[in-house]
């Protein structure tokens, strides 16, 4: 039994920063994707296929971390505590945040998956969550569970930081295009025969 409790703790704990670094890339790459240009010398169509993936990534690992808290006895995490922020029994801030950053992305799940129901508009508002929950996520991890003061943790998440930071500074760049006027785009020469 003693092994079980050992294994749901490692995997919770190992899912949870997974799903940080994933996040971190999608927020980066979602960043990236607003761009005329094309990021990392990849065409706009593969960045927003490795940001959908990723983003599909992290979810599966953020619910194996939540899912495995939930059979986890040291944790002791109630359902309750999945949907309602900062009412938790363990460290009741930093394990809100968690909730929080839970029901954010949770939002944003949802509303991706109706997304023909909800139009564009309302579906890019909601998205834009994503550009919350990620800092609530990264204070969450930093704040909650026994590896907040190991120095892996820390670098890992200076390394998610600087990845995101990286992304937003591009963003506010003046060498940041949105996206390119139709007169500049380039035309392939096969699609011009056919014209």
């Amino acid at each position: 039994m003693a092994a079980m409790t050992d294994a749901l703790w490692y995997f919770a704990r190992g899912s949870g920063v997974i799903s940080l670094v994933l996040l971190s890339v999608v927020v980066a790459l979602g960043i990236g994707a607003r761009s005329g240009r094309t990021a990392f010398g990849l065409p706009r169509f593969t960045v927003n296929l490795v940001h959908r993936n990723a983003a599909l990534l992290a979810v599966v690992f953020l619910i194996g971390h939540v899912v495995s808290l939930l059979f986890d006895p040291y944790a002791q995490l109630r359902l309750f505590d999945l949907v309602v922020p900062f009412a938790g029994n363990y460290r009741p801030v930093w394990q809100g945040l968690g909730t929080l950053a839970f029901d954010l992305l949770l939002a944003i799940v949802i509303t991706s998956l109706l997304r023909h129901r909800l139009g564009a508009r309302t579906w890019r508002v909601v998205h834009w969550l994503a550009y919350l929950c990620w800092p609530i996520a990264l204070m969450h991890g930093l704040g909650n569970g026994s590896d907040n003061g190991t120095v892996w943790l820390w670098t890992i998440s200076a390394l998610c930081t600087a990845l995101v930071l990286a992304a937003v500074a591009w963003r506010l760049s003046p060498s940041f295009t949105r996206f390119p006027q139709r007169a500049d785009r380039k035309i392939n020469p096969a699609l011009q025969e056919v014209r």
